[in-house]
């Protein structure tokens, strides 16, 4: 089997790559559905999220208020300092051991198959070393913020407060750019970023046979 990070930054794309990837027969998984999952009410991750950033961040129901918690990990300008890296430590594990166990799984069941696992912090949090290849895209600075903005409903002027923020918690592009294995360039159609997914795809069937 074959275990392929993909990773990039905010906005950049990844979520839209991951299923065209899936399309062409690749398996994927998420990190963020894992860690919403592992942040429900009565997992220890919900507990210890809780214990540390406060009952402040929870909705009527008990549930996790992502909005706030991202507010409170990420901070405010003239505000509390960020927490992200307590975040990130309470979170992590628990869902790079989730991510294992399905490739795991994955392998079983498929020898052959390509396992894909879509992350934001892969290099940040020393992942990288899991995988056989490791796949980034990126786009233009631009096209995050409004990338964002849309996906939130926001103005674009606070869409780049908030890609900002979030992209100082991550290594740039560039660095990712140079670890990685194969570069997707998002910056353009979907007709040409679908393009540059079959050559890879291809390309890693070709490597396997």
């Amino acid at each position: 089997m074959l275990k392929l990070g993909l990773t990039g930054g905010i906005a950049s794309g990844k979520s839209a790559v991951g299923e065209m990837f899936v399309k062409l027969g690749a398996h994927l998984i998420q990190a963020d559905a894992v860690a919403h999952a592992l942040m429900q009410p009565g997992g220890g991750v919900y507990e210890e999220v809780v214990r540390r950033f406060g009952r402040e961040i929870l909705n009527s129901d008990g549930t996790i208020n992502r909005s706030l918690l991202a507010e409170a990990a990420f901070g405010k300008p003239g505000g509390a300092p960020p927490r992200v890296k307590e975040l990130n430590e309470i979170v992590h594990p628990a869902v790079i051991e989730h991510e294992n166990t399905w490739m795991e799984d994955i392998g079983r069941r498929d020898p052959n198959a390509i396992a894909i696992v879509e992350a934001a912090l892969i290099l940040e949090s020393s992942a990288a070393e899991r995988f056989d290849c490791l796949i980034v895209v990126t786009c233009r600075p631009e096209q995050r913020i409004a990338r964002f903005a849309q996906r939130l409903g926001i103005s674009d002027d606070s869409a780049r407060v908030e890609v900002g923020r979030r992209m100082a918690a991550q290594i740039p592009d560039e660095e990712k750019i140079e670890a990685a294995d194969f570069v997707i360039d998002n910056s353009g159609s979907l007709d040409e970023t679908e393009r540059q997914v079959q050559r890879v795809f291809t390309e890693l069937r070709s490597a396997r046979v």
